[in-house]
């Protein structure tokens, strides 16, 4: 049996006896028998606050929501929002309600996605205030081995990468966390609640646990997989699938021409993919209401499919093919266009972009951070 770590937590009681802990969690936070981390840290030990990121420790708040601190029903303790309009960090005022501070999320193991900030953010204020700070592992769902695409550069910093990380890296939150605190220099009282009987060669579906989606956008593992490409499309015009029940896995507008853009992106061969023409008509986000051309992406060997370069070739394909194809403008006036925070780099906005040049230059910084991250491997 794959065990995560609030599964074994047993075994590191002494860790919690006798602390005030405050707990950063989210839906995902559940241990084998689906009971939730905070009911059994407020059974077992002094919960004392909650800290919450982006939809609420309960996943009741909508995506992008501030919220204001307010009681747990469950168990009455005070939750803190770590997703305020001014700031995603813990206060002094937070950090002096507790000794310690547990975080467990089920992270994707994909640089964009935003736990693993709120993760690297608290850690960060914790060493600072000299509180302790506990993550309840989790496997990657991708496999512990597998690195994909560039390092973000320093100077595109955002809450969508703002740690050097390759695109798909290959670690669990708790390594991730290690290789923040010992090259940040943060120097914090960290430890790693280990899972048990995960080995990183294995994907989610080799290990027989069952798929809580880590947000609405995440529904399935073929998601969470192909979202380390198809989520570069956030940074542009096109439908990136939201509104519909394929996030992420379907790419289209209403400019496309289905069975064309197919026909291109299946006589690429890349592996471990196909494209089937669809057509669909997302009920928010992007496009909401309007009928949409497209492709569904399905993955035909897992292990296969380089997501990243997938995700690359179909934004590129599309680029030179529709002219109504843009990439949006910044959020905030003289800010940095998406599509750069989601690189970490300028480079898909170059007007001489050389595609196949970019790739290689990203599989050799893949390689780099691959054997980067060994000497963090906990498994």
């Amino acid at each position: 049996m794959i065990l995560n770590g609030i599964d074994c937590i047993a075994q590191y009681a002494h860790l919690f006896r006798g602390k005030r802990l405050g707990l950063i969690t989210a839906p995902t936070g559940l241990n084998n028998d689906f009971k939730s981390t905070i009911q059994i840290l407020h059974e077992n030990f002094n919960l004392v606050a909650l800290f919450s990121p982006e939809h609420g420790v309960r996943g009741d708040q909508d995506a992008g929501a501030f919220v204001d601190t307010y009681l747990d029903p469950g168990t009455g303790v005070p939750v803190h929002s770590l997703y305020r309009q001014d700031s995603k960090r813990l206060t002094e005022a937070m950090l002096q309600e507790v000794d310690m501070v547990v975080y467990d999320i089920q992270d994707v193991g994909v640089r964009y996605y935003t736990f693993i900030y709120t993760m690297l953010y608290a850690l960060e204020d914790c060493a600072k205030a000299g509180k302790a700070f506990v993550v309840l592992d989790r496997i990657n769902p991708l496999d512990g081995l597998t690195v994909e695409g560039n390092i973000l550069k320093q100077g595109y910093q955002s809450f969508v990468g703002n740690y050097p990380l390759a695109v798909r890296y290959g670690l669990t939150a708790g390594e991730v966390a290690a290789m923040a605190n010992e090259q940040m220099n943060w120097n914090c009282e960290l430890n790693v609640v280990l899972c048990e009987g995960w080995e990183r060669r294995m994907q989610f579906p080799d290990t027989g646990r069952i798929w809580v989606h880590p947000s609405m956008g995440i529904p399935r593992f073929d998601s969470a997989l192909l979202y380390s490409g198809t989520c570069l499309f956030e940074g542009t015009n096109l439908s990136e699938g939201r509104g519909t029940a394929f996030p992420f896995e379907m790419i289209g507008a209403p400019f496309i021409d289905p069975q064309r853009l197919a026909d291109e992106m299946n006589g690429k061969k890349l592996p471990g993919v196909l494209f089937r023409p669809v057509y669909f008509k997302p009920t928010f986000s992007k496009h909401k209401g309007e009928l949409c051309g497209g492709v569904q992406l399905y993955v035909r060997d897992s292990r296969a499919v380089n997501t990243v370069e997938t995700g690359v070739s179909l934004l590129f394909t599309i680029k030179e093919n529709y002219e109504q194809f843009s990439f949006l403008p910044p959020v905030k006036e003289n800010g940095t266009p998406f599509i750069d925070l989601l690189c970490g780099d300028k480079v898909y906005r170059d007007e001489f972009i050389d595609v196949p040049s970019v790739m290689e230059q990203f599989r050799e910084e893949s390689r780099e951070f691959a054997h980067l991250k060994q000497q963090f491997h906990l498994y």
